[in-house]
């Protein structure tokens, strides 16, 4: 049986652009597993498996049902040992929990600053009216504001992955010669405004750049499949 994997979806269920169901769809296919997609609006995730979780990605594997993004990996590792590792092992397993740091709190909140309203604006009417409030309560601003005022902020994000870039100096991934796990944690991200937005985050020629345009490519073009915004 397949492993089935609630995915947040915008108004078209086509429209996957959640960075945390990003990282669990790369991983997924890294291992070499199949999977089901159930497309989830932000207003019917507490609908999902019982109401096991406010956020999505979720997924049932057999009997089991898992919630977050670093506990699913953790399980697909521990439970398909003989398939390709995602971690290279308890080092590559910590260093990958110092990556998913530094992406959530230093590039994810610069991003999300640049990239709200569009996400809003692919949003169903009832999934705008939760996302409206919830981001502008949590973002302490307006998605309108936001949306302005966000060419100001765009160097601060770009800034914020300069590591990607001294590391990209010597290696192609960040699991070095080939992906890993903690490749796919900052894929997502940049996946998300991929999907969901045409604010052009990246320049050509970037470092970066070009390293998602290779993990893009990765699992038989697997993001790639992903239509990007128009």
């Amino acid at each position: 049986m397949p492993v089935i994997l609630y995915d947040l979806c915008g108004a078209e269920e086509f429209q996957r652009f959640s960075p945390y169901c990003w990282r669990v769809k790369m991983a997924l296919a890294h291992k070499g597993l199949s999977w089901e997609e159930r497309p989830t609006p932000f207003t019917k995730v507490r609908e999902v498996a019982g109401g096991i979780s406010a956020t999505v990605p979720v997924i049932e594997d057999e009997e089991r049902t898992i919630s977050d993004s670093w506990d699913i990996v953790s399980y697909l590792e521990e439970t398909y040992p003989d398939r390709p590792t995602l971690f290279g092992g308890e080092a590559g397993r910590a260093l990958s929990r110092f990556v998913e740091s530094w992406v959530n709190t230093s590039v994810n909140t610069k991003l999300v600053h640049l990239v709200v309203k569009d996400i809003h604006d692919i949003l169903s009417p009832p999934d705008q009216a939760y996302f409206r409030e919830t981001r502008e309560k949590r973002l302490g601003h307006t998605l309108e504001e936001l949306h302005e005022t966000r060419h100001e902020r765009l160097e601060a994000f770009r800034l914020s992955l300069q590591p990607m870039r001294q590391m990209l100096k010597s290696q192609p991934f960040i699991g070095g010669a080939g992906p890993l796990y903690a490749d796919y944690i900052l894929f997502g991200t940049l996946q998300w405004p991929r999907v969901a937005s045409n604010f052009q985050l990246l320049e050509a020629g970037d470092a970066v750049t070009d390293w998602f345009e290779r993990c893009l490519d990765l699992h038989n073009h697997l993001g790639r499949s992903q239509p990007a915004a128009a």
